[in-house]
């Protein structure tokens, strides 16, 4: 099967010229806007973030990028590599998930070199590569274990460090997470090494699942927000200056006259997601009247309705 080129500078977006700063600056934007935790189930993004992870592997390292650069679209045509110094024992992690050579494109392996066993397949009996040739025997590792993180709609706005206690086989423990502002319900948060024990090897880790706590006042729509404004029918008639609640505070929101129960006013940038591109409050008006009225406002009421032309059942074009 022919295997097809890749073009590492490509999908980062930079110039072969480029810089390494340059090209450290361009993998971590990639990374931040692809990154599984806030695209959870999101596979075009998944095999996003593994690409731009592969193209910066290489482009990082000055003599892997040099080689890389050296055979460029005709690399089938040139020398024959059998592993490159610092790939020999290469495993890194994606979103809960091991890769170890099988994380990386065929280019990338053909290129490179990757984990194989003696018969020309993937290694998949849990032996990493030897730099001298063979195999060794990586530790046995302990499983991995969720757990929920249920947050706040304020929490998740936030962002920032939150303690988590969870029970183990010892007794509770309590661990410290670092949430990012505007993470995903769903999304999934690893903590490396705090899952199960392995007597002799290496514990598994622990991935904490977020779950978004039931809200008073706002309702969750994606990155936006949602909730009710309560007006009395006059404020609703004339017009008012009435407050709103936000993840951020109150804010005050003026309400034109005229104004019918069921419109929504948008306040930008009151919702969920990132601070670079967070979601919206959609503020939906609705139109509460007295259950009881005494005498005097019983006459005006009547008064008003003798001399109003107006009917709310009326078609309006």
């Amino acid at each position: 099967m022919a295997v097809e080129y890749k073009d590492y500078y490509k999908l980062l977006g930079v110039e072969r010229s480029a810089s390494a700063d340059q090209i450290s600056r361009a993998y971590k934007k990639l990374a931040r806007q692809y990154h599984p935790d806030l695209n959870p189930g999101n596979k075009q993004a998944e095999e996003k973030f593994k690409e731009i992870n592969e193209a910066y592997e290489v482009l990082k390292d000055p003599e892997k990028r040099r080689l890389y650069d050296q055979l460029g679209p005709n690399w089938q045509h040139g020398q024959n590599f059998q592993g490159a110094p610092g790939f020999e024992n290469m495993h890194f992690s994606f979103n809960g998930q091991g890769f170890d050579g099988a994380g990386f494109s065929d280019f990338f392996e053909t290129l490179f070199g990757g984990a194989r066993s003696a018969r020309g397949g993937r290694n998949n009996a849990g032996f990493g590569a030897d730099p001298f040739g063979g195999f060794s025997a990586r530790p046995r590792r302990g499983r991995d274990v969720e757990a929920e993180l249920s947050l706040s709609l304020e929490d998740v706005a936030r962002g920032g460090k939150r303690s988590v206690t969870i029970q183990t086989t010892g007794g509770p423990k309590t661990l410290e997470v670092n949430v990012p502002a505007g993470i995903r319900e769903g999304a999934k948060l690893r903590l490396a090494g705090q899952g199960g024990d392995m007597p002799g090897g290496t514990p598994g880790d622990l991935f904490l699942r977020v779950r978004y706590l039931p809200h008073a006042h706002f309702r969750v729509d994606g990155d936006n927000l949602q909730s009710d404004i309560w007006l009395a029918p006059w404020e609703a008639v004339l017009g008012a200056r009435v407050p709103v609640r936000t993840l951020d505070g109150e804010v005050e929101l003026t309400i034109p006259p005229g104004t019918s129960s069921g419109r929504k006013f948008r306040l930008r940038g009151k919702g969920l997601g990132s601070a670079a591109a967070r979601g919206d409050l959609l503020a939906r008006v609705m139109i509460r009247v007295p259950e009881q009225i005494n005498e005097t406002e019983r006459a005006l009421w009547e008064r008003l309705a003798e001399s109003s032309s107006f009917s709310a059942r009326q078609h309006r074009s």
